[in-house]
Order: structure tokens, then sequence, then C-alpha cells
């Protein structure tokens, strides 16, 4: 039976398609640097995600106005963005990360499967700052290759991996910027003991650690942070927040006034 990694990987390629297809303009601007963004914010630093759906959780905020949704964000102290641009599995979209350009000042991470250099182009079109790659979903030449792409269009990469195994095929990449995902990708299970495990097993100083999944409170945020990472990469909890500058304030382990 196949996983949902592979559902969505055999999707993308009529996506891709489609994109080949496409007039993708060029984008001039300068990026900005999520890794900056995060290391400006004491004492951890939140990617602040906006996800519709999820093929787990299913529908988490589907009549959610991102340009709103955004600003929120970036009002309550977000280092950084996260855009799922998957269609059919998290009802995202390239326009969203366009949309959201044009209202916020902080770094936008395009958060999407890719797979192929077009994606990459398109999402810098757009005005992404940085693009997800899954070590996962790529064999090593294709991490490779599309890691140095980014870098030559001046895109930051967060590089995705979930065990040992990838995470050193991130580093052999030269990977600066790794995103430890606590979900796993058969059961669909979250544990934040990977982060601990993971993020104490290869302290880098050169490497910047960032948590995925399965943040939903300030004592989980306290347990990586005290594992190594930087920052914090949060969908779920905030997309289904009443109070997004409360949530937030409480992730990000600043101290509440009362």
């Amino acid at each position: 039976m196949s996983s949902i990694l592979d559902q969505i990987l055999r999707e993308k390629q009529n996506e891709i398609k489609r994109l080949k297809h496409e007039e993708i303009l060029a984008n001039s601007r300068s990026c900005l640097s999520i890794i900056k963004s995060i290391k400006q914010k004491e004492p951890i630093g939140i990617i602040a995600e906006i996800k519709r759906h999820s093929p787990s959780k299913g529908e988490l905020n589907g009549n959610v106005n991102p340009i709103k949704q955004a600003k929120e964000y970036e009002k309550a102290g977000a280092a950084a963005i996260s855009v799922l641009t998957d269609t059919p599995f998290f009802k995202g979209s390239f326009a969203d990360i366009e949309s959201i350009r044009k209202v916020v000042d902080i770094p936008i991470l395009c958060k999407d499967f890719i797979v192929d250099p077009i994606q990459i182009y398109k999402a810098k079109s757009v005005g992404a700052d940085a693009i997800l790659l899954i070590v996962a979903a790529l064999d090593q030449e294709q991490l490779q290759n599309l890691y140095c792409l980014a870098a030559v269009l001046g895109l930051e990469v967060l590089v995705e991996v979930h065990n040992e195994e990838e995470l050193l095929r991130a580093l052999a990449i030269g990977a600066i910027m790794i995103g430890i995902n606590n979900r796993d990708l058969s059961s669909f299970e979250v544990s934040l003991q990977t982060t601990v495990k993971l993020a104490k097993q290869f302290d880098r100083e050169e490497v910047l650690f960032i948590s995925e999944s399965g943040m939903a409170n300030r004592e989980d945020v306290k347990l990586v942070r005290e594992a190594g990472v930087e920052g914090i990469l949060v969908g779920e909890t905030l997309m289904k927040a009443n109070n997004i500058e409360k949530t937030m304030l409480e992730l990000s382990l600043k101290e509440v006034s009362l």
C-alpha cells in the first residue's frame, strides 16, 4: 500500500506538467533571510504556517483569509510565514504567496513537495524567500541539484528530515537550515522525541535546526528549545487558534506579564 507521500508525489507530476506550460515571469527582488530573522528572535523564532487542510487531520481552517492571517502572524511577532502551496491535498496555491508578499515584510517559505526545478522558479516568481526540500521525496542527486538551483536564485532552503539517515544526507549537501519533522510519514504519529534525539546528536554551530509538527503549547516548545533548536514551524495550532496573538506569545517562550 502506498504512503500518503507517494500519493502526493504522483499527483505532483500533473502540477509540474501544467507549470511547464505556464509563462513564469522572472522576479529580481532580493530575498529576505529566514535564518537571520529567526536568529533575531529570542528565545525562539516561530515560522507561522498558513495551512487550510491536512491529509492527516482534514480541514483545519478552510475559510481562512490568507492575507488577514499573514498580517496577524507578522503583528504577533512571527519570524517568517510558511505557506502551503499544494492544492489537491492541502488546498493551498502559489497565488497565496503572491497575495501575502504584498502585505508583509517578513520572509515567506514556500512549503510544497518540490521535485522539479520548475517549482523553484515558480516559487521565486511569486515572491517566496525560501523553499522546502523534503529529503524523503528525493534521491541524493535531485536533492543536491535542487538545493544548488535555489541558492543560485537567491532562495534559502529548509531541508526537511525525519530520521538520522535523512539528516546525514542533508548535512552531506551542506544544508545550513534543517527542519526536523516530528511526524512519522508512515503512521502520521507525532513524537517530539524525534527532534530531541536528532538535535542533540547532531549539534552543529553552523546549522540552524527547526522543529516541525506537534508544538501545541509552551511545554512542547521548551522541550525542543532545550534540545538545541532555534526555531519552530507551527501550523495546526495557529490555524485553530481563537486568539493568534495570545497563542504566539505562549509559543514564543517570552515572559508573560500579568
